[in-house]
């Protein structure tokens, strides 16, 4: 992956600031769009509680941690119906304890993007979006990012091929969807046990079909993962390795107001560890190194062997309540076997919150929303992480004896204000609770403080 100089990484931002301000204003219908978004993030938590600490805990002496990321968003149209788009993206950043351990809820939904303090480019997104429209009503398409504005019927079924995110096509949500703009926290980007397929970064290689019939939607899709779990090399073997998703939603009006309701289901097939075998692998080893500290992943990485298959099925929901005020929830349960594959470590996870509009204080533009998470962890998990076994992301029982994690679901309070600046910046500070992290009631609770920059061009 190359490398960039303060000066590079600035001059690759004025161009693409250059190149917005010539940017046309949105018409009904665009055949090329070029946008584009810049993302500060600084977080700080204060020091906290830690009965013991293992190699995978989060620090609890008071931490900073930040990230950064610029990118474009280029499209056009080759054909009629047919839509191109190229992702190229700067990203830099610095997690809590220099690596990201230590929750299954993670404060910040960048820092997967982020591999140290030096800028690096890479490519996010290429892919091509085809829509076959079948009849009905004609509805417009806002000009957005990964979207040039179009008009479409409501009936009509849409492919999208190439490399993108599965959460770009599932999972969607108008309250709780992007760390950019929304919450922070992952468990308010998507459902925390969504062990959704893809690269360390969040995204891979596929296929995702859409059929839209009046007010229903029928999504499904299969996408890439990771070589090895929470890698960075993706696996190219889609016929052997893969994540499967079908999703229904409903359109809906409650008291005059919009509202969906989304049923996801997904399988994951992939060469990953069950707990079970990992946790005989665990007890092994200590009865032949006695006294000794596992402080590295290699029970899950030795007892890989064979195709592992993981599942799950979760429910979103978004209801409006009145024009400047939106409810949702989401809730999953995955089948907890096998190690994680590519998102973090949670089994059971509910979020649910409430988002304000500024219009009811004469500030149109602001965003004000508060959100709970629960997040749990299943039995076998849980066993072999009291057997003293670590994870790419949990470990704080390693440092001590087999019976020290006292397992207890992690929760956490989110709020935040998002304040425009000027048109197309906002300012926001956020703050977020976490009980238990790690899901051991012998930590915390943690407190983290969080301002972001963002801008829109």
């Amino acid at each position: 992956m190359p490398h960039f100089s303060l000066q590079q990484l600035t001059t690759f931002v004025l161009c693409s600031l250059a190149a917005a301000g010539a940017w046309a204003q949105t018409v009904e219908i665009e055949d090329t769009t070029a946008r584009y978004q810049l993302t500060y993030n600084w977080q700080h938590h204060e020091a906290f509680r830690a009965g013991y600490s293992g190699a995978n805990s989060l620090s609890n002496q008071a931490e900073r941690m930040y990230t950064l990321s610029t990118t474009a968003h280029w499209g056009f149209r080759p054909w009629q119906d047919g839509e191109l788009y190229f992702n190229p993206e700067v990203a830099s950043g610095v997690p809590f304890s220099g690596s990201v351990v230590g929750m299954g809820g993670f404060t910040n939904g960048e820092i997967t993007r982020a591999g140290g303090s030096t800028p690096k480019l890479y490519r996010q997104r290429l892919f091509l979006r085809q829509t076959w429209n079948h009849g009905g009503e004609q509805e417009h398409l806002e000009s957005d990012f990964n979207q040039m504005a179009s008009l479409v019927d409501k009936n009509r079924f849409v492919l999208t091929v190439g490399n993108f995110s599965t959460l770009d096509v599932f999972d969607d949500n108008a309250y709780a969807k992007d760390p950019r703009t929304q919450f922070m926290n992952w468990g308010n980007w998507t459902y925390a046990a969504y062990d959704y397929a893809a690269d360390a970064r969040g995204f891979g290689w596929g296929f995702a079909g859409e059929w839209y019939q009046d007010n229903w939607v029928l999504r499904f899709g299969r996408m890439t993962g990771p070589k090895e779990p929470n890698g960075l090399p993706v696996d190219f073997a889609l016929g052997k390795h893969y994540g499967d998703q079908v999703e229904v939603e409903r359109g809906h009006m409650l008291a005059n107001q919009p509202g969906k309701v989304r049923v996801l289901a997904w399988r994951n097939r992939a060469n990953t560890a069950s707990f079970s075998d990992a946790t005989q692998w665990m007890n092994q080893w200590k009865l032949v190194n006695p006294g000794q500290v596992q402080t590295t992943p290699q029970a899950l990485v030795d007892s890989r062997n064979g195709n592992k298959i993981k599942y799950g099925l979760g429910v979103n929901i978004e209801q409006a309540i009145s024009p400047s005020v939106g409810f949702f929830l989401r809730a999953m349960k995955a089948d907890g076997k096998t190690e994680t594959y590519a998102f973090t470590e949670a089994d059971g996870s509910l979020s649910t919150g409430l988002v304000f509009r500024g219009g009811l204080w004469g500030r149109a533009d602001d965003t004000v929303g508060v959100a709970f998470m629960h997040n749990t962890l299943s039995r076998d998990r849980r066993d072999f992480l009291a057997a003293g076994g670590m994870s790419f992301f949990l470990g704080d029982a390693s440092a001590t004896s087999a019976t020290s994690l006292t397992y207890k679901p992690e929760q956490v309070l989110e709020a935040f204000y998002s304040f425009q600046m000027t048109r197309g910046t906002w300012l926001t500070a956020d703050y977020q609770h976490i009980q238990n992290p790690a899901y051991n009631a012998d930590r915390g609770p943690v407190h983290v403080y969080a301002a972001r920059w963002h801008a829109e061009f």
